[in-house]
């Protein structure tokens, strides 16, 4: 393997050189890397790097907060295609994940959501640690929000991540409130609430939104305000290819930057978090993971941990119910400012609907084709019906040993006959909901789905489907006997020293809302388990 010279190299913000060796190397500077990197270079003892293969987030189509939807298959987003799902009738969801510094929080719909107290008290009974429970979780989060609406003692104040509620939504947001709140899914004015501790409920979403139009990503709210550090650099353009080993320790982290090939010394630890599709990637190439798969591409087996790259999972998101305005609305906020969980079964725990609003026309590939759309992004409203708790699974694999070759992404949607069945019940309701007398000011017609019933309405479900953009799993945290766990609840990689993982790769099973605010909690206690480890203030 050839190499250059990497002290030739030039982070940002100032053209420092880059280092041979850092005591941390962080590997992606997405939502989970810009936490971890901001955390540990706290202690001006240590020396960061944070490697992201995207560029600058300071560009107008991220921070504009109401153009998230147009960054989709541009150079910041890395583009992934799944597989044909038998249960999408053979189709192949894109599924778009964040490539710029800040990741998917630069580009995603900026929902603050943290989830349902279940989630979290599943993860602590799968890994037998009580600290992943939702009440120590809730220490966590309120270190972690800057929160702006009315107070309430499970929500913090004066943490990094400012959080609001939509300033001024569209008039459409008040009526689909009545509606729903008319229906059982009663209005909350904070969705963070007693939503995620009991039935659910319906309102405006938390949203990382300033002055009704500017993103809050974890890169403004965590790296600027320490982008001069001095012990922490920052290189851009630089996509990690794969962990070196030496013996069962981390030594160094291979990337490549604009074609050439570098390799950075790691003094203490590696920490990966490529996401859900690069993560479990980077581990297969480094010789960690099913030993069947690595032999399949010639790859030597450094380390046997058979659960990398299973356990794939993500919310699905219909594209969608649809009503076209009688007076055209542009958009406004995030964009998708209406938002309710619901159970698509009386009988169920946890909520398992996660509808939302999309202030455009927002269909799938394939009923785009078969509806009569009307034109133009303030033409039409959208109730997206949205899957929370997913029982199918997926599994990420190579497709050969070059770095530079995409995934397999096998995401396996609605391959479990109960995942459809609660999306044909969240079409329904969604339905419901947007054809109420409360709205009739706001529709000039039902663009779609209409009134289907029985195979045709499983039908339009499996061609409306595609991802939430919420993958997850693929690395699962779990106990030592468990065969597919990757890392312990520390985060730390299963028999291999100096090597942590810290995005939703770790989740055992994703939670029931977005995830953005859970990946920013997972990587704040990440940098608590690697402090604590090394003894940094």
């Amino acid at each position: 393997m050839v190499t250059h010279d990497i002290t030739a190299l030039r982070t940002v913000p100032d053209g420092r050189s880059v280092l041979r060796a850092y005591d941390f190397v962080v590997c992606g500077g997405g939502t989970a890397g810009c936490v971890v990197a901001r955390r540990l270079a706290e202690d001006g003892r240590a020396t960061v790097l944070l490697l992201e293969a995207g560029g600058s987030h300071h560009v107008p189509a991220i921070m504009d907060s109401t153009q998230w939807m147009w960054n989709i298959g541009t150079e910041r987003d890395w583009g992934f295609v799944s597989e044909p799902s038998a249960g999408l009738n053979g189709r192949t969801p894109p599924m778009p994940m964040g490539r710029a510094l800040g990741g998917g929080s630069s580009i995603n719909g900026q929902v603050w959501a943290r989830g349902h107290r279940n989630d979290f008290d599943t993860w602590a009974s799968v890994t037998g640690d009580a600290s992943w429970s939702y009440d120590r979780v809730l220490e966590i989060y309120r270190r972690i929000e800057n929160w702006h609406g009315r107070p309430d003692p499970r929500r913090g104040i004066g943490g990094p991540v400012d959080i609001t509620l939509p300033d001024n939504p569209i008039p459409l947001v008040q009526a689909l409130i009545e509606s729903a709140d008319g229906r059982g899914i009663p209005f909350a004015d904070d969705l963070n609430t007693d939503p995620m501790e009991g039935g659910g409920g319906c309102g405006l979403p938390n949203v990382l939104v300033r002055n009704g139009v500017e993103r809050v990503s974890m890169a403004t709210a965590y790296l600027d305000p320490v982008a001069h550090r001095p012990n922490l650099h920052v290189l851009l353009g630089a996509e990690v290819e794969r962990i070196e080993l030496r013996g069962s320790r981390v030594g160094s982290v291979v990337f490549r930057r604009f074609g050439q090939r570098y390799a950075v010394e790691v003094r203490r630890e590696a920490i990966v978090s490529l996401g859900a599709i690069n993560t479990p990637k980077a581990l297969m190439l480094s010789g960690i993971g099913d030993p069947a798969e690595l032999a399949a591409h010639g790859i030597p087996c450094r380390h046997a941990l058979r659960g990398v790259g299973a356990n794939f999972q993500d919310h699905i998101l219909l594209g969608g119910c649809i009503w076209e305005y009688e007076v055209p609305e542009p958009p406004r906020n995030n964009a998708a400012e209406f938002a309710f969980f619901c159970k698509s079964d009386p009988s169920l725990p946890t909520p398992d609907l996660m509808p939302v609003l999309e202030e455009c026309p927002f269909a799938s590939d394939v009923t785009a084709r078969q509806f009569d759309l009307p034109v133009g992004a303030a033409s039409a409203w959208t109730l997206a019906p949205g899957l929370a708790r997913p029982k199918s699974r997926g599994r990420v694999r190579l497709r050969g040993a070059d770095p530079a070759l995409v995934p397999v992404i096998d995401a396996n949607f609605l391959s479990d006959p109960d995942d459809v069945r609660a999306l044909v019940r969240g079409v329904e309701i969604c339905r419901e909901i947007g054809n109420d007398p409360r709205l009739a000011g706001f529709r000039r017609r039902e663009v779609m789905p209409g009134a289907l019933h029985g195979a045709a309405l499983e039908t339009f479900v499996r061609n409306a489907s595609g991802t939430y953009f919420h993958q997850s799993g693929t690395a699962r945290m779990g106990r030592p006997d468990d065969l597919l766990a990757v890392v312990d609840p520390t985060l730390r990689v299963l028999g291999i020293e100096g090597l942590r993982i810290a995005d939703a790769s770790i989740m055992p099973e994703i939670t029931s809302a977005n995830i953005m605010a859970p990946v920013v909690m997972i990587a704040e206690r990440a940098g608590d388990f690697i402090r604590k480890t090394h003894g940094l203030g």
